[in-house]
């Protein structure tokens, strides 16, 4: 599928290339930054780039790496993925930011630019994300955001280090994407003007 840039005025989503890894290699080899990530932690620029090969041939996924606007430095990296057009839902991952850009606008205005994708371009019915059952900081932020916790996929996939996770799955439909959007913009307005 062809990415086109989406643009807001902190960040924009690029299409995502192996030309990327060299910029997100230093994020992507961060323990801490990856320790949700239920792939291995790439860590060396090889790798990186066959983690970036394996997401961009898939033709179910439109990947992006995150820019920031004002310097153009390659921040992280978002994701659509098991996008069926025909069902008209995707879910959103493979997101990572460096860590020097945790706390900004960037991951916000990532999230509200890509739902704007999914929604006002794709005109997709339903979104969904999953997080692990141990990673509150993301159950607050989705929850946050007036995303539905739908349930719980039990021992849904291994960690990292062996242990079996559950997989907390949200959901946001279109007809609730009004009312997100302005809740995103509202939070990146505030941490802009931090």
């Amino acid at each position: 599928m062809n990415n086109s840039p989406l643009v807001g005025r902190t960040v924009r989503l690029v299409p995502l290339s192996t030309d990327h890894a060299e910029a997100l290699l230093p994020s992507a080899s961060d323990p801490e930054v990856w320790q949700w990530m239920p792939r291995p932690r790439p860590e060396s620029l090889l790798q990186m780039r066959a983690l970036l090969s394996r997401m961009t041939a898939d033709p179910s996924r439109r990947c992006f790496a995150v820019q920031r606007c004002d310097d153009d430095v390659v921040i992280g990296s978002t994701s659509l993925y098991d996008l069926d057009l025909a069902e008209s839902r995707a879910e959103i991952g493979a997101t990572w930011f460096d860590r020097s850009c945790w706390g900004g606008p960037y991951n916000a205005e990532s999230k509200l630019l890509l739902f704007g994708h999914a929604f006002d371009d794709l005109r997709l019915a339903r979104l969904a994300l999953r997080t692990d059952n141990l990673n509150l900081r993301s159950q607050r932020a989705l929850t946050g955001l007036g995303l539905v916790h739908e349930g719980t996929l039990r021992s849904h996939m291994r960690r990292q280090d062996g242990t079996r996770r559950d997989s907390l799955y949200y959901s946001l439909l279109a007809d609730e994407w009004p009312t997100v959007r302005d809740k995103l913009r509202a939070r990146v307005a505030a941490k802009r003007a931090r």
